[in-house]
């Protein structure tokens, strides 16, 4: 009796490893692979282009190297930073119209 539990056992713990399994090339391992490309397709920057660096630093893409891309600021400062420090395009948003103000009626 004590074979036939062993061996149940070891046929549930192999279900659960093909179910990760197909879990993982079916849904994880797709996703993860979107996501790494959102993120490379953001990071891509042109000379004229605003960019962001992981830091917070915003300014004006001037230069790009292999292993540098030069960032301007407003005040004229260009700083250096790693291709990887990049992290997106900074496109300002436009500004939204005001709304329209509401005149105060009589209370009708």
């Amino acid at each position: 009796m004590l074979a036939a539990t062993k061996g149940g056992s070891s046929s549930i713990l192999i279900i659960y490893l093909l179910v990760f399994a197909a879990l993982y090339f079916f849904y994880l391992r797709p996703r993860s692979r979107k996501q790494k490309a959102a993120r490379a397709e953001a990071r891509k920057v042109e000379v004229g282009q605003r960019a962001q660096t992981v830091g917070g630093f915003v300014g004006t893409v001037v230069r790009i190297d292999s292993d540098l891309v030069t960032l301007r600021s407003n005040s004229g400062v260009e700083l250096d930073f790693v291709p990887s420090a990049i992290a997106r395009r900074f496109d300002v948003p436009p500004a939204e119209p005001p709304a329209p103000e509401v005149e105060a009626g009589d209370g009708q």
